[in-house]
């Protein structure tokens, strides 16, 4: 684990934005000491389209967030997103060596739990244990040492795109940058918005970011569903564009300025202004001709929310709702919306369990960057990247060698230390 002084740096590449914290780990957590943002021009729907674009965002983040913190930032971890992202359930079974449950024992099941047929274009990033079964005892969050002759596991799944983990590592070691782990977006803003207590009785989480609306279930502290909707801001965005007809960056500001979600929370009679296309002069408009626009794109999202969450089998086990996150969801009225769409209990949370210049990141649009820090700061700090993966994923550079994940360059005394640890 990370100790009290060092530096870990979470880099949010998203569709719209490249959002770089840097993070100090305190005797109480993590405190922020910089924050750099930058206009993200080389990704859609949260894959990289244009390398150069995407390094020069993410190298202006880095430097802006480096400036204001006094650090040199060279090793990262950094989000991956987007369409590609699959997750299944899995599961695993072996039998316990010596009739009591070793780290080794559990490494191995973990192992067989991922070990599942996959094309060769798309990887597995995340093996995220739900919990063990020993002996048909289950339920089991830690079985070290109970006894017993079979060991099984429940594990979530998260994989991805070959192409796009190895576009996004590109771009990022352009930068002069080492990344210690891709993080699904959601999952790092799950460790900034939800609380223990939410992920026990059940929760769902909703990302709304510029590309994509991703959605994550837990229920009984562990992740047991991943999707990925393909619709997000710069689809508000687009809507508000053509309906007004005014150019893009303008409908931006004016969806950030004056959108609302739902009609009722609008006075029929204010006005705003809209900048025309071709260089004409702006004109008066009524803001309801923006809820208007709005609204009905906020509701399909809404809509295709609750039928990802129909569908996976975990909606009556939802005891804390909705918790939305992300910079499409800064609207007023969208926790509303969703609450009517969606039929369940609904809040928007901002991050939350960070000191030092947490004023700068208390916004949902924040929750990736901020979540990638206390990501970072719970992972054992010695692990390569080619293992950050729960002991059970493939990593970038990794080869498959028999029963275990090989790292270039990692002799059998460090197999040693990994084995001890898991």
């Amino acid at each position: 684990m990370p100790k009290p002084g060092d530096i870990i740096v979470g880099l949010d590449i998203g569709t719209t934005k490249v959002c770089a914290v840097v993070g100090e780990i305190g005797l109480e957590g993590v405190d922020i000491t910089g924050v750099g943002e930058s206009r993200s021009k080389g990704l859609r729907k949260g894959v990289v389209v244009n390398i150069e674009s995407t390094v020069a965002s993410i190298r202006e983040a880095v430097e802006r967030a480096g400036n204001m913190a006094g650090v040199d930032i060279s090793t990262v971890y950094a989000s991956i997103g987007g369409a590609h992202i699959q997750g299944m359930n899995s599961h695993g079974i072996v039998a316990i060596a010596n009739h009591e449950v070793t780290q080794d024992d559990v490494s191995r099941v973990l192992d067989q739990a991922r070990r599942i047929s996959l094309p060769m274009d798309r990887q597995v990033i995340h093996a995220l244990p739900q919990d063990y079964i020993v002996d048909h005892q289950d339920g089991v969050r830690e079985p070290v040492g109970m006894s017993g002759v079979r060991l099984e596991a429940r594990v979530h799944l998260v994989t991805a795109a070959a192409a796009s983990i190895q576009n996004l590592t590109k771009c990022a070691e352009r930068c002069g940058l080492h990344v210690s782990e891709l993080v699904l977006q959601p999952l790092a803003s799950a460790e900034a918005v939800l609380t223990e207590d939410e992920k026990e009785i059940g929760v769902a989480l909703v990302d709304m970011g510029g590309g994509t609306t991703d959605v994550v279930i837990y229920v009984d502290g562990s992740l047991v569903h991943t999707s990925v909707i393909g619709l997000g801001g710069l689809n508000l965005t687009g809507d508000v564009a053509t309906g007004l007809r005014t150019p893009l960056a303008e409908a931006e500001r004016i969806k950030i300025r004056h959108g609302c979600a739902m009609a009722a929370m609008v006075d029929p009679g204010d006005t705003i202004e809209v900048s025309s296309v071709g260089g004409r002069g702006a004109r008066s408009i009524a803001r309801h001709v923006l809820v208007s626009i709005v609204e009905p794109r906020l509701e399909e999202i809404f809509g295709l929310v609750q039928r990802v969450i129909a569908e996976s089998g975990y909606a009556e086990l939802l005891g804390a709702g909705v918790v939305l996150c992300g910079g499409a969801t800064l609207m007023e009225g969208v926790p509303d919306l969703a609450e009517r769409v969606m039929g369940l209990p609904v809040r928007r949370s901002a991050p939350m369990g960070v000191g030092g210049m947490s004023e700068m990141v208390k916004s949902p649009a924040h929750a990736t960057a901020v979540g990638l820090l206390k990501y970072g700061a719970m992972r054992p700090a010695e692990l390569p990247p080619t293992l950050l993966m729960h002991a059970a994923g493939k990593g970038i550079g990794a080869r498959d060698d028999g029963d275990k994940v090989v790292a270039p360059g990692m002799g059998s005394k460090f197999w040693g230390w990994v084995k001890e640890v898991f």
